[in-house]
């Protein structure tokens, strides 16, 4: 188990790069960002190899959603410091709808699914023009529910509906790194359970995923490792395993 407690940015302090064993496919480095004047992420580092699922944890208020949306490059937050990389490419001197092109794909916890538009619609409006791996026929082959509503309005779908259209739009643009923030929100037990499957399956082919989850437990069994923050700071960075397997930490730093 490694546990990384990282201060406050200094002014000119050089940016630490994780020198691990195998080559990184996204690396973040130094991140520090800010909603206005409050200063959320506060000198962030981590690496993640391709096809890894991270449980990005801890308790509301640390950091997780912020760190999310800087990775996409969203308008907010404002990133003000560090690098992002994804496959040798620097998200950091991008836009986010370029970032998108890249092959980033963020999932919020709104869902973000487009009134009017029917599911079918939706992910037509999302999908790349020559898709390599992700037709929609091959989304609706692993989101079957998709397929069977595949003409009605998306906002209609019932909530876990909704999160499989989320992940189905985003897996159209044929996407290297995939990032779920809360998919589990406001669902029942029987279709978070689904859900899981779900996200399973997209474990088994390889797609690289940062996954941030209040349902800690749920995240942890899917993820091969965690990183947990506490007030803008990375405190933990190990196995998911560790954390299932240590109650002082996961009381101490998510409250479970």
């Amino acid at each position: 188990m490694s546990v990384q407690s990282t201060g406050k940015h200094a002014p000119g302090a050089p940016i630490v790069k994780n020198q691990g064993a195998s080559p990184a496919f996204f690396s973040c480095w130094d991140m520090h960002s800010y909603y206005g004047e409050s200063y959320i992420v506060q000198g962030v580092n981590f690496d993640v190899r391709e096809g890894e699922i991270i449980a990005l944890l801890g308790r509301n208020g640390a950091g997780k959603t912020t760190t999310l949306r800087s990775i996409a490059r969203m308008d907010d937050p404002q990133m003000n410091h560090g690098e992002v990389w994804l496959d040798h490419q620097p998200l950091h001197t991008m836009k986010s709808y370029q970032a998108a092109q890249l092959g980033v794909a963020l999932v919020p916890e709104d869902r973000n699914i487009i009134p009017g538009l029917t599911v079918e619609e939706n992910l037509q409006l999302a999908q790349i023009e020559e898709p390599i791996g992700w037709s929609i026929e091959r989304i609706y082959e692993h989101f079957p529910k998709l397929g069977e509503r595949r003409l009605q309005e998306g906002v209609t779908l019932s909530g876990g509906e909704q999160q499989m259209l989320a992940i189905g739009r985003a897996l159209a643009r044929d996407i290297k790194l995939l990032l779920l923030d809360e998919p589990y929100e406001g669902l029942a037990p029987v279709i978070v359970h689904e859900i899981e499957k779900i996200l399973e399956s997209i474990k088994a082919l390889g797609i690289t995923t940062i996954i941030v989850e209040q349902n800690a437990i749920a995240a942890l069994h899917l993820a091969d490792r965690a990183i947990i923050l506490d007030m803008g700071h990375i405190v933990f960075d190990g196995t998911a395993q560790e954390v299932l397997d240590n109650e002082e930490l996961r009381q101490q730093y998510l409250a479970i």
